[in-house]
């Protein structure tokens, strides 16, 4: 975790609501840090409803293993986050961690094993000694209260500079129903399918396939539209809980996505994951740009988003940017090797709008001390339109600069 606050973060934090059913608590358990607070755990109530998507990666960690078996249930009654170690590439030894973590806190919270989550974050290939949370899950359980997710957003936190959390509110049947968020990551990060570690909570009556199906699909322009390093994590993990406690207050029991009462509920919840997932892309390692990449005039959106990739993960590009060059050139490279349909010669590229590029050659109006000027900005826009088709798509990045290299050049020692 770093002493400075990346220049991109949020001047606003927001006030983060109670939701009813869940209750959070933090301590320090000694997994890696000294003097700071590591573990997160969050208590709901009977009957709370859980989705959740994960990395698509082939080495996964032993909590994303233990989520991906307990989600079949559908109720989840308690989560428990570290920071410091990832449990991953650990064998049998890191599923020995996560099923004794488990018991300790389905203990603790007075519940079955199947309804503990768990989720790790931290230095890949060190085992996790599960037994330090013996005892602490224990007293966060009895100190657990209701809304202190600024705290808990830091507990989960390795080389994050700030907390991130988000919020909304909205109208459901009769009731006002909230969606609280946090999210942590900064390195590693190329989504697939889930993002380094998120958690959303909700008191909203939603039953777990119905939440299963929002969270997949409000995941894919939100998380997944995301990198900072083109590297998936092994330990990607997005879950969601819905304690279902508005329907007291006459929010209506939802079984379908499909619902048309939810369409307000859903623009809000995916307002929440776009908030988290912009967050943090301002706090990828070493940041000090906010890039924004958007491809216009592809084939298909599809082959928008690999050539919005393709340009948002080149080193190139991304020290260009570092280094406030508008360097178009790197641009290009980066379109023709995406694999998609382009043409160069219908090519236009601008830099937050200022067109550098046009037709395939650089635009006549080029005005090198306008760009220089433009590239100053703590926040860039890259457009780029392959006049072929409709498909459009819109990537979240950052540069790439000399602190990214000094971070994880000596990230285990």
């Amino acid at each position: 975790m770093s002493s400075s606050v990346s220049p991109l973060a949020p001047k606003n934090v927001p006030d983060m609501p109670v939701i009813a059913g869940i209750r959070l608590a933090t301590a320090e358990a000694g997994i890696r840090y000294k003097n700071r607070t590591d573990v997160l755990l969050a208590v709901m109530d009977k009957g709370t409803a859980v989705a959740g998507v994960f990395t698509k990666s082939k080495c996964p960690s032993a909590p994303v293993e233990w989520c991906r078996a307990k989600l079949k249930g559908g109720k989840a009654r308690a989560l428990v986050v570290n920071s410091g170690n990832a449990n991953a590439f650990t064998g049998k030894t890191g599923r020995a961690s996560t099923a004794l973590t488990a018991k300790i806190a389905a203990k603790a919270v007075g519940c079955s094993e199947s309804e503990i989550f768990l989720a790790s974050t931290g230095v890949i290939g060190e085992p996790l000694d599960a037994t330090k949370f013996d005892g602490v899950l224990g007293r966060l359980a009895e100190a657990a209260e209701p809304g202190d997710y600024l705290n808990a957003a830091r507990a989960i936190m390795t080389t994050d500079t700030f907390p991130k959390v988000a919020t909304a509110t909205v109208k459901l049947g009769k009731a006002r129903v909230t969606i609280n968020g946090m999210a942590k990551g900064a390195g590693m990060i190329a989504p697939d399918m889930a993002t380094m570690l998120s958690f959303i909570f909700t008191d909203a009556p939603i039953a777990p396939a119905a939440l299963q199906a929002l969270l997949k699909a409000g995941v894919e322009d939100t998380f997944n539209a995301v990198t900072i390093d083109g590297d998936t994590s092994t330990s990607d993990t997005l879950l969601a809980f819905a304690t279902g406690a508005a329907a007291e207050h006459g929010a209506p029991k939802i079984s379908r996505a499909s619902d048309p009462r939810l369409k307000a509920f859903v623009k809000a919840f995916n307002q929440v994951l776009a908030n988290l997932s912009e967050q943090v892309a301002r706090d990828g390692e070493g940041a000090r740009k906010l890039v924004e990449i958007t491809v216009e005039g592809a084939k298909t959106k599809a082959s928008a988003r690999k050539i919005a990739m393709s340009i948002a993960n080149s080193p190139l590009v991304k020290t260009a940017i570092a280094g406030e060059d508008a360097n178009w050139g790197r641009v290009v490279m980066a379109v023709g090797k995406a694999g998609e349909p382009a043409d160069r010669d219908r090519l236009s590229i601008s830099f937050n709008g200022i067109r550098v590029a046009r037709s395939g050659a650089r635009d006549p109006d080029y005005d090198e001390a306008q760009v220089s000027e433009a590239m100053k900005a703590p926040e860039i826009a890259i457009k780029v339109s392959l006049g072929l088709g409709k498909g459009r798509d819109r990537v979240l990045t950052c540069d790439l600069t000399k602190e990214y290299v000094a971070i994880n050049g000596d990230y285990r020692s």
